[in-house]
């Protein structure tokens, strides 16, 4: 747990809130980003909202009408209102939540300048390098809901499964900037290292080939 820890720090942009043009909420297994949207929407931090998703193998039974869908509803009990929600609902990837947001504003004549990203929180640092990437003029900050490893474990409820993803997402950080896809990221030694360690271990359900 000691260098999953040092990996669940590094995936974390630990950005100052503040208020933004837009939201853009990425679709996950993890309810939380839906809910974490809506409490800083409750807060003026933006005043729409962007959930994009469809759906992967890992969310398609919990949200089997799809990610967004999902997403906007649960925002909705929070009370965020239905005008203050636009659903992206085909995306399958983070390049494809970035892409096709842009192109689904551009078409509805909205044109932020800023947004703030929420995502699971090990997911944010891939997220921001792919935001820059494929969308480099919008200003971006990464937000999540404030949570320790050992309490984000205990919300998912599958120790395995969160571990896994944080070692396939490490993965990403460099994989996805070699074809393109994201921006490069310094990765220091302790993250490497933490990293193969994990490897060593086991966690290598969500390892791509390189």
């Amino acid at each position: 747990m000691d260098d999953a820890q040092i990996l669940w720090d590094y995936h974390q942009m630990h950005h100052e809130p503040r208020n933004t043009d837009i939201a853009i909420g990425l679709g996950s297994h993890d309810i939380g980003v839906a809910e974490h949207t809506a409490d800083l929407y409750r807060q003026g931090r933006f005043p729409l909202i962007v959930f994009s998703g469809a759906n992967a193998p890992t969310t398609v039974e919990v949200f089997p009408r799809g990610e967004a869908v999902h997403y906007g509803e649960r925002a909705e009990q929070l009370g965020v209102p239905d005008t203050a929600i636009v659903l992206e609902e085909h995306a399958r990837n983070t390049g494809e939540n970035f892409t096709l947001t842009r192109a689904l504003l551009e078409r509805e004549g909205i044109h932020p300048t800023s947004a703030t990203i929420i995502s699971r929180p090990y997911q944010q640092r891939r997220a921001f390098a792919t935001c820059q990437q494929l969308w480099p003029e919008l200003d971006v900050i990464c937000s999540s809901r404030p949570q320790t490893l050992a309490d984000y474990i205990a919300s998912i409820g599958d120790r395995d499964r969160v571990l896994n993803m944080l070692v396939g997402d490490t993965q990403r950080i460099w994989v996805y900037a070699n074809q393109g896809f994201a921006t490069a990221q310094l990765v220091p030694d302790d993250v490497l290292v933490a990293y193969e360690r994990m490897l060593g271990r086991g966690y290598a359900l969500r390892i791509l080939p390189e």
